[in-house]
């Protein structure tokens, strides 16, 4: 390492490339220095959660009052209208308790809240905000105040816009559920979790990372991925956890890999109706494309008329079909009153031919029967 030091470099310059080439020189007695803090500490455990955050108190909000207020309006549906009048006392006096002010607006249909100059948490209206958002989902309110906790999160996931089809996104949802909630409550317990379905979106609260697996979960039964593919897999890792031993390495080879089935690879029948045997003439070229509406006007001329010409045209032909019909309604009127001709002219009699018999009862070939007239 060279340092050039100039006339015009600074003494604080100089200073600094020699620490540096002081550094570069004795770098394994510096950063290689044993340490004189690694102490013994009793008082640490594996028991202790480290990352855990102290509920925040007024006593630690030094800014004071806040200089701007902030509010959210939410819209609820009409049948949530009663239960929200109900339970609208115990949401107020547990907002009251963080400095919220919470408004129930009947006739917009709307909740909001709002920050108060007893507000001392900055967070408390965000976790107001989900609050209502909740409500508004239909979670029952002793649920929904829980979000008003620390380390307690919610996802509300939009699953309608997943899947086109209406019926197959009835099916899909219903998958989340499974037989009797089954599938539900076993995604809860893995999960730690409180989910709800509702309408077109699921409702979740609980942890952070707990709220990106039930989100996984979902998006995936929206994409046809059954639920409990993704319950044997949270299952396996709940049971890899409890193992000291396997806690800090790689679960690949643990987990579960299902392969997806396409059914553009499916097995090909037997049995292969052959179009020729059938007499129809087989031509790898498609049928011609039908004529539309337009070309056909266009074929015609009608295309290149005027409004009031095709107008007229219309017409023409209605009133065309209209005589047409009424000439066969006239017709079939005219049958019924049809005068039937008079000694039965040109009405012909069946000939029935007469076997000649023998007095013995047999018959004779060639001879005419003998009738007698009386006078």
């Amino acid at each position: 390492i060279i340092l050039l030091v100039s006339e015009s470099s600074s003494a604080f310059d100089i200073s600094l490339r020699l620490l540096a080439l002081y550094l570069c020189a004795n770098r394994s007695a510096v950063f290689n220095m044993p340490s004189t803090y690694k102490r013994d500490k009793p008082w640490d455990t594996d028991d202790i959660d480290k990352w855990k955050e102290d509920t925040f108190t007024p006593d630690q909000n030094l800014g004071g009052t806040f200089s701007e207020e902030s509010s959210f309006v939410t819209l609820f549906p009409k049948y949530r209208e009663l239960y929200l009048k109900q339970s609208w006392p115990m949401i107020t006096r547990t907002l009251e308790k963080h400095g919220i002010a919470c408004t129930l607006d009947l006739v917009e249909g709307s909740m909001t809240v709002k920050t108060t100059r007893k507000t001392y948490d900055p967070a408390a209206i965000l976790n107001a905000r989900d609050l209502i958002k909740l409500l508004a989902r239909s979670v029952p309110a002793p649920q929904a105040v829980k979000i008003m906790e620390d380390g307690t999160a919610c996802d509300v996931i939009k699953i309608r816009g997943l899947v086109r089809n209406k019926d197959r996104f009835v099916k899909r949802r219903q998958r989340i559920l499974g037989p009797n909630g089954s599938t539900l409550k076993a995604l809860e317990l893995l999960t730690q979790t409180y989910i709800l379905v509702q309408g077109n979106t699921v409702s979740a609260m609980g942890g952070y990372k707990p709220l990106k697996e039930v989100r996984r979960v979902v998006e995936d039964c929206m994409a046809n991925v059954h639920p409990i593919y993704h319950i044997k897999e949270l299952m396996i890792k709940r049971e890899l956890a409890k193992d000291p031993a396997l806690k800090d390495e790689n679960w690949d080879r643990f987990l579960p890999h299902f392969k997806k089935r396409n059914l553009a690879k499916r097995r090909k029948p037997f049995i292969v109706n052959d179009k020729k045997a059938s007499g129809k003439n087989y031509t790898p070229f498609p049928p011609p494309q039908e004529k539309s509406k337009v070309d056909l006007q266009i074929e015609s001329g009608e295309y290149f008329l005027s409004k009031a010409a095709k107008e007229r045209g219309v017409r023409e032909r209605r009133d065309e079909k209209m005589k047409e019909k009424m000439e066969e309604r006239k017709k079939k009127r005219e049958a019924a009153f049809k005068v039937p001709r008079e000694g039965g002219e040109g009405v012909k009699k069946k000939k029935t031919k007469r076997k000649p018999e023998d007095g013995d009862g047999k018959k004779r070939n060639g001879d005419m029967p003998v009738v007698e007239m009386e006078a």
